[in-house]
């Protein structure tokens, strides 16, 4: 039994953005990103950081290694919304 995806993003239409910026962070980070494809790159960090993730059930998987994959993902993304909000309230504070 396939697990269902529970990350729903408030705004309605927002997943095409939230996969584009997605994929432009992990590009920067040095992974090969299909930008059509931007959920693959789970499977590109997964590979680098040694953890045997898998197209399909992935029941075997520790929380920890599952974590450490989400967690590359999603600090990464984290970071790049600070530096962008740093640098927007920069220019609004020179302006």
């Amino acid at each position: 039994m396939g697990r269902r995806n529970r990350n729903r993003l408030l705004v309605p239409g927002a997943r095409q953005g939230m996969d584009a910026f997605k994929a432009e962070v992990m590009r920067q980070e040095g992974y090969a990103v299909d930008p059509n494809r931007p959920e693959d790159v789970k499977f590109e960090v997964a590979e680098s950081l040694g953890v045997p993730l898998q197209h399909g059930d992935n029941g075997n998987l520790t929380t920890e290694d599952a974590g450490r994959v989400g967690g590359k993902i999603g600090g990464s993304m984290v970071r790049e919304m600070i530096r962008l909000a740093q640098q927007r309230l920069t220019d609004e504070s020179n302006k």
